[in-house]
């Protein structure tokens, strides 16, 4: 559960707006929908989060379970290890190739999970800039320390007005980010992504579950509770034995970051499943933000009495509906 923003190799990549995508908070049910909604499509599986990718984080991320990926194909799930970098570009150019190897079979493509950037850069398609530099950015962060995140965005609005007007000044994350793009290639970040803006004129099949704000919490704190009792700490133990110390995308995962934490300092046990519901919450407010600002984005309200079937069968409706229109 992380925002990913590294790319590389600086080619367009272009949207794909023939696809079904099925989106959502953490938590709100968007496997079992998901797979309801692929057996009517006769479709395949892609996911659409950012932690899946890695392997052996199997707990933390809630992956679909070895008899749900045997009863139906999934794809870009176990990708790299976690030790290593998964780069936005790397994705949509892996969801682009497993697109068109899938559409060769006859069947349709789902787009399943929660990373707003992958839903975006598939929609709107992407600029990806130049490879990540590493050495800028720990030079930054080193800055960050005297400095503070408030002149970083200062010196950002000098080189390149109009990506600090669109980013928050606390940002630090995508503000290093533009600054590098600029540093690289001499050009201002936001004159590469001006189009991938603009919200497509055509009819697209995207599908954002909401449930009600208490209610989601209710179920973020279960799914937090049994990911601990699943054994989260013991499958953290074990990608640190097998290893060594996660990437820096993985490493920031929430759970796995949490969990860590546990072991290093040996806190209390309470005060960390308590500290990854806090967050988790955090991060379910922030991805609805993102969905409810992406005007692609049709909203089902979902509520406890709706078996996933029954979900399916709506945004199928809807879905055929929008493809009419």
């Amino acid at each position: 559960m992380t925002d990913v923003y590294e790319v590389e190799q600086p080619d367009t990549l272009e949207p794909r707006r023939d696809c079904w995508y099925l989106t959502g908070p953490t938590a709100s049910g968007k496997t079992e929908v998901g797979i309801e909604l692929a057996k009517q499509l006769n479709a395949e599986i892609i996911s659409l989060d950012s932690m899946s990718v890695y392997r052996d984080m199997n707990i933390g991320t809630a992956k679909p379970t070895p008899q749900q990926r045997a009863d139906l194909p999934h794809h870009l799930l176990d990708v790299v290890d976690p030790n290593e970098e998964y780069s936005l570009s790397q994705y949509v150019r892996d969801a682009h190739r497993v697109i068109d190897e899938i559409c060769t079979r006859g069947r349709e493509v789902l787009f399943v999970g929660g990373t707003p950037l992958y839903l975006k850069s598939l929609l709107r398609g992407v600029y990806p800039g130049p490879p990540a530099d590493w050495a800028f950015r720990e030079q930054i962060e080193a800055e960050l320390e005297e400095v503070g995140i408030a002149a970083l965005h200062q010196r950002l609005e000098q080189v390149d007005p109009l990506a600090a007007a669109k980013l928050h000044p606390n940002d630090k994350r995508r503000i290093i980010r533009a600054l590098e793009v600029y540093r690289h290639d001499g050009q201002p970040i936001s004159h590469e992504q001006v189009h991938f803006d603009e919200i497509p004129d055509q009819a697209c099949k995207v599908f954002a579950l909401e449930w009600p704000r208490p209610t989601l919490h209710d179920r973020i704190e279960a799914r937090v509770d049994e990911m601990f009792k699943n054994g989260l700490i013991e499958e953290v133990q074990s990608l640190q034995t097998r290893y060594g110390q996660l990437g820096r995308t993985a490493n920031q995962a929430v759970g796995y970051r949490e969990a860590i934490e546990y072991l290093d300092q040996a806190t209390d046990l309470k005060h960390v499943i308590e500290k990854v519901k806090a967050r988790t919450r955090q991060f379910a407010r922030r991805q609805e933000t993102w969905f409810r600002g992406l005007a692609e984005c049709q909203r089902i309200d979902v509520n406890t009495q709706a078996p996933a079937n029954e979900v399916a069968e709506l945004i199928l409706t809807l879905g055929d509906y929008t493809a009419r229109g």
